[in-house]
């Protein structure tokens, strides 16, 4: 009897130990880099359709989690979305609210593209205060950023402007002699150049922390909407660019290290429709001439949404001239968009200095015209609703050290992305608002 007991307690011991050095095996897969890369429009079904044939995300799938949707913020566009990723805040916080900055006296191509612009923390400023080596490959508003490699998203400010402001100097010049065989101009519209580049920093470097920031999907959705053949050789072409990206981390010998993460900032619409409010308010009396700045009221469009701003915010007889408009239009009219109250803005934590915004039902999107017909036929297709619909949900897909494999996230939020990315690097940032979704990381 004793020896059975004995025979069994070492069985069972032996199991326990073995259950223990597994156990400790996991954990001790350390999380040494995390490299996140934005597919710009990237949306829950180019993953999820298995008709879009993105063999690199599938992989990704399969060996680590992914989630069947995220909330985009309001307006949910390229900057204030990939602001909210780095910092776990909304844009009210933030204050990058659009990718344009608002101008009352007509545009003039004014853009949020530098660091300052952000009135909140970054993971790049916890990275570094860290001591970890940082880069981001063009990033919005993120010229002179806290980061040791740097080439920024500089809008249409120009190549000149780019190279003065990617980190260290001479980046760009050193590229194009060792990445691009001597080339007088990089074409970083292409995806796949922009993973050469990030190859050739992973492999120099090995950062830390990484953030890359693919443009052409957006590109030719917006040419084309939410499928196209150039929409499906886009996609074919990010989830290469991907597979770059994942070589590169295999080369360098950190990917058994490396948390890599796809993701995006925001879906698409399909466009059948353009509206601009804009010449509503000029037929009203309310916008005479911007320019001179005789005006008491007038939308700021941006595609998929549109905002009110009131030349004098206490002038509430304009504010009401405006609302009589909207309910005065036809229903033909007043079926492409839908009115967001200042409430649900301040709880979605949007632009806090408009009175309230519109956004598009029905194929339509907005544009800043202010003469001709208000209502004109359109195409392709278009982002900034009001993130609540699974067509402008964008996509998130993680794999590697730390993460739960087979986990499926429902849904999660924009602002999650830089709890994450803090809890896989052990940073501190207190004022992110996100939370690691339940299940998704060991």
């Amino acid at each position: 009897m004793k020896k059975r007991s004995l025979r069994f307690l070492t069985r069972t011991g032996a199991a326990l130990l073995l259950s223990l050095l597994c156990m400790t095996a996991v954990f001790s897969q350390k999380v040494e880099h995390v490299v996140l890369i934005t597919i710009d429009g990237f949306r829950p079904n180019l993953y999820m359709d298995p008709s879009w044939n993105t063999v690199h995300l599938h992989q990704l799938m399969k060996d680590g989690a992914y989630a069947e949707g995220v909330n985009s913020v309001f307006p949910s566009m390229t900057y204030p979305s990939h602001t909210t990723i780095v910092t776990g805040v909304q844009p009210a916080k933030h204050g990058v609210y659009f990718n344009s900055m608002f101008e009352p006296n007509g545009p003039t191509g004014k853009i949020y593209w530098y660091d300052t612009s952000i009135h909140s923390p970054t993971v790049w400023e916890a990275a570094e205060k860290k001591g970890m080596k940082v880069a981001s490959l063009f990033w919005p508003v993120s010229a002179d950023a806290p980061v040791q490699y740097n080439i920024p998203d500089n809008g249409s400010l120009g190549e000149a402007n780019r190279e003065q402001y990617s980190r260290p100097a001479g980046l760009v010049d050193l590229l194009k002699k060792e990445v691009f065989d001597g080339v007088s101009k990089i074409e970083y519209g292409k995806d796949h150049n922009v993973a050469r580049i990030a190859a050739y920093v992973i492999e120099k470097e090995r950062p830390n922390l990484m953030t890359i920031h693919f443009f052409s999907v957006d590109h030719y959705s917006h040419m084309q909407g939410r499928d196209g053949d150039s929409v499906r050789m886009a996609v074919k072409d990010a989830d290469s660019s991907v597979g770059i990206v994942m070589d590169a981390l295999k080369k360098a010998g950190i990917w058994d290290k490396t948390t890599l993460i796809i993701t995006g900032d925001h879906g698409f619409e399909n466009v059948t429709t353009s509206v601009s409010p804009n010449i509503w308010l000029v037929r009203a009396g309310l916008i005479t001439d911007v320019k001179t700045d005789d005006w008491k009221a007038q939308f700021m469009c941006v595609g998929g949404s549109a905002y009110l701003y009131l030349k004098d915010r206490s002038d509430k007889e304009t504010l009401k001239k405006v609302r009589e408009v909207l309910d005065g239009l036809s229903p033909e009219e007043k079926k492409y968009f839908r009115i967001i109250e200042r409430p649900r803005l301040d709880a979605i934590g949007a632009n806090p200095l408009v009175e309230f915004a519109l956004s598009a039902e029905n194929g339509g999107s907005f544009g800043n015209s202010m003469k001709g017909e208000a209502i004109k036929p359109g195409h392709g297709g278009t982002h900034g609703h009001f993130p609540d619909t699974q067509n402008i949900r964008t996509g998130y897909v993680i794999c590697g050290p730390g993460v739960k494999k087979g986990a499926v996230i429902k849904e999660m939020n924009q602002r999650d992305q830089a709890a994450i990315i803090c809890q896989l690097l052990g940073l501190s940032m207190p004022t992110v608002d996100g939370k690691v979704p339940a299940g998704l990381l060991q």
